[in-house]
């Protein structure tokens, strides 16, 4: 042929094999016609892809640039396809379109492409597990492909949960805490107001923060499951319709306090008492609608009942008393504050016969004699004991007995209770002003249980009361409250021994009496002797004396003095060099008002553990009363101990505002200038 074929060693020698085997490229095969001219201009451009001085010519490619963004020498086979020496014959098409070559190549193909490789150098660039620091953009996809987001449907928690958990959860709010959750959504407000978290509904303590209607409509949905209902004091259900929803819906209860609810009407309490005959508890404290009938309705339908407060319904005696006693063998706990009728001895005889009370309240029941209250302990005509002259009868049961203000008992009804009260713990005769030392000594006796004795107001009784017979007595060592206020005969000499023995006293009264700051400083030895000292700063003391002593006139500045500086003392650790101890027990005294404010100061940086702080105003408080102290002595100096006192006032009130941040520079200026401006 007349053609020559050029080899990759870049001569015009001929193929010896060019001519006898044909080639499907178009360089290999005679190109005639048309086609003659595009032959030509494809030879022309491999012969220029052959020549050395190419590569200098070319323009270099930036290091890490994308093939698509900038100029780059496109090699001749690319174009045309020519196939490699030693590879395959057939091209292999491009994925996208452009034309390829085969990645096998021979030692002579860098002879003819004098490229480090042929393929780095190609339009298309191809990546064969090849992996690269450098991070390329992503190419978008064409806008006529969309693709579809599988979203995760919510997982709703709070709906798949079981319904007796969400129950128990919602368990620990309080009522008012529940009724701001009930906003949250739907699920929750049908949660909140399930029957379930209201079988104890104290409306006592949020129904002023809430509408009258959402406390209805409470009462209304957790009706059949509530069991303690307490509406004392709530206003809202004063109106009739309210109060017969409450009875149509409330059908399970087993306490109800309705104490305070005074538009309560007849016709709907004694549906309420009708409808609940499990009731074990019911308190109509002050009720106008409360009456005999009321207490025939609860005789006949609550035969469970326990307790029973009726105390101050005016409409009631001591009739309807007796029907409730005599249709509820179970009752245990009756309060019958200031009703009339009890010199009946009908009733007393029908409360002897019970026996089962242990609670017996009958403050204010003036119409009480000596005769009804020997009845009630004795019965009538009880059988003698000739040796001791003590009435043969059962014991009676009860533990805690309230005859305050009867003021028609005298000793010869009260001694009735010695011999027959045993497991008698609190005894309350207030204002039984009849009453003398007689009355209470066997009773003191043979009460060896005893724990809160109120004695206020007994003219009559004396100093041998206290230490003859109560502090000697078998509970002596049990007390713990006793009140002898207004009990003006009483001095030293009957309280003095009772600090001594009764060293489970945590709770005094004796404002208005004789004693003097020696009983003030008895007590604060008591409390030292009774509490176990600790070294531990951080822990701070506990209140376990309150003493009440205002308003009596051997009391001083001195005692309490005694008392404050006793609450922070702070002593030598024994066996423990350089250590101290700190008291774990403190008295709190409610005294002179002219003190007060010094002693509440005082106590409340005892309680924070800030002894040192309490014991500074103790120290400047006391020199502050003793300044005082010495204006009023004439003689010389008494301009010094004037401007003294002045001092000590200023440091002492300088102290008290610690706490509060007072200004005490201000002070100590302001208190010397002159009186009258």
């Amino acid at each position: 042929m007349a053609d020559v074929i050029e080899i990759e060693s870049g001569s015009s020698t001929p193929a010896p094999g060019a001519i006898s085997t044909p080639s499907p490229t178009p360089p290999d095969v005679p190109i005639k016609g048309k086609d003659r001219g595009r032959g030509r201009f494809l030879r022309g451009i491999q012969r220029i892809s052959s020549t050395p001085s190419l590569p200098g010519l070319r323009r270099s490619t930036s290091v890490g640039g994308s093939p698509y963004s900038n100029r780059t020498t496109l090699s001749c086979v690319s174009l045309a396809g020519v196939p490699q020496i030693g590879g395959s014959s057939t091209p292999q098409p491009s994925p996208l379109g452009y034309p390829s070559i085969s990645t096998t190549t021979t030692s002579t193909s860098i002879g003819e492409f004098p490229f480090e490789s042929i393929a780095s150098h190609l339009a298309v660039r191809r990546v064969e597990n090849v992996t690269s620091t450098t991070s390329f953009s992503t190419a978008p996809l064409p806008a006529d492909i969309k693709v579809k987001q599988v979203q995760k449907p919510p997982f709703r928690f709070w709906d798949v949960m079981p319904h007796e958990i969400q129950i128990h959860i919602f368990s620990y709010l309080r009522p008012k805490e529940l009724v701001r959750a009930s906003s949250v959504s739907k699920s929750f407000y049908k949660t909140c107001f399930d029957g379930q978290l209201w079988a104890t509904l104290d409306a006592s303590e949020f129904y002023r923060d809430i509408p009258a209607e959402s406390l209805s409509r409470i009462i209304t949905s957790a009706g059949p499951f509530v069991r303690d209902l307490n509406l004392r004091g709530c206003v809202q259900v004063e109106h009739y319709k309210r109060t017969d929803a409450i009875v149509k819906s409330c059908k399970n209860l087993w306490r109800a306090t309705l104490e305070g609810c005074q538009n309560f009407q007849k016709h709907t309490l004694h549906a309420l008492i009708k409808g609940n005959k499990n009731l074990t508890n019911l308190n109509l404290t002050g009720l106008i609608a409360v009456s005999n009938a009321s207490c025939a309705i609860i005789s006949e339908s609550c035969p469970q009942l326990e307790v029973l407060n009726i105390s101050w319904c005016g409409r009631v005696d001591a009739q309807g008393v007796k029907a409730v006693i005599e249709g509820c063998p179970l009752l245990s706990d009756l309060r019958v504050g200031d009703i009339e009728g009890f010199d009946d001895i009908e009733v007393a005889e029908t409360i002897f016969r019970t026996n089962n009370l242990q609670r017996l309240i009958m403050s204010g029941c003036e119409d009480l004699t000596d005769q009804a209250l020997k009845i009630m302990i004795h019965g009538v005509n009880p059988e003698i004991d000739i040796l001791t002259d003590i009435p043969i009868v059962p014991p009676r049961k009860l533990q805690h007995l309230n005859l305050s203000c009867c003021t028609r008992l005298t000793d010869a009804g009260v001694k009735a209770l010695a011999h027959q009260v045993p497991d008698l713990r609190g005894l309350q005769l207030s204002h039984c002003t009849l009453l003398t030392d007689h009355a209470l000594e066997k009773i003191l006796a043979t009460t060896p249980k005893l724990t809160h004795l109120e004695l206020e107001d007994l003219e009559n009784i004396t100093n041998s009361l206290l230490s003859e017979h109560l502090s000697k007595a078998p509970c002596a060592t049990s007390l713990q409250h006793l009140s002898l206020s207004y009990c003006e005969n009483i001095g030293d000499l009957g309280v003095l021994p009772l600090m001594q023995r009764c060293v489970r006293l945590n709770h005094i009264d004796l404002d208005n009496t004789r004693i003097s700051d020696l009983v003030l400083a008895e007590a604060a030895t008591m409390v030292n002797k009774r509490s176990k000292r600790h070294l531990n700063t951080n822990k701070p003391p506990k209140l376990s004396l309150q003493m009440t002593v205002f308003d009596c006139q051997n009391v001083t500045w001195t005692g309490i003095r005694e008392v404050l500086f006793r609450n922070t003392q702070v002593k030598p650790a024994p066996g423990l060099p350089g250590r101290v101890t700190y008291p774990s027990q403190i008295i709190g005294l409610k005294c002179f008002y002219g003190f007060q404010m010094t002693v509440d100061e005082h106590q409340k940086r005892v309680l924070k553990g800030d002894f040192a702080a309490a014991g500074r105003l103790e120290r400047k408080w006391a020199d502050y009363m003793q300044a005082n102290e010495e204006i009023g002595m004439g003689g010389p100096g008494h301009r010094r101990r004037r401007r003294r006192a002045r001092e000590a006032q200023a440091l002492h009130m300088d102290e008290a505002d610690a706490g509060l941040g007072g200004n005490g520079r201000r002070r100590a200026r302001t208190l010397g200038s002159c009186t009258v401006m």
